[in-house]
C-alpha cells in the first residue's frame, strides 16, 4: 500500500520520539490501535446491515380474501 523500507519507517519513528517524546509515544500507538479497530468494527457492521437484506428471502405474499 505505502512501500515503506526500513530506513524510511525508522526516520519516520525518531521523528515521531522526538515531537512526542518517548512518554506520550506509547499512549499514541495505543490510541491509534484502538482507533483502526473501532473503524474496522464500524465498517464490518455497516457491511453486514448493508447485505443483510439482500441475502434474506423476501416475505412469501399472503393470500387476500376479497
Amino acid at each position: 500500500m505505502f512501500n515503506l523500507s526500513m530506513p524510511e519507517l525508522g526516520l519516520i519513528l525518531v521523528i515521531a520520539l522526538v515531537v512526542f517524546g518517548p512518554g506520550k509515544l506509547p499512549e499514541l500507538g495505543k490510541a491509534l490501535g484502538r482507533g483502526i479497530q473501532e473503524f474496522k468494527n464500524a465498517t464490518t457492521e455497516v457491511t453486514k446491515e448493508v447485505t443483510m437484506p439482500i441475502n434474506e428471502k423476501p416475505a412469501e405474499k399472503q393470500d387476500v380474501v376479497k
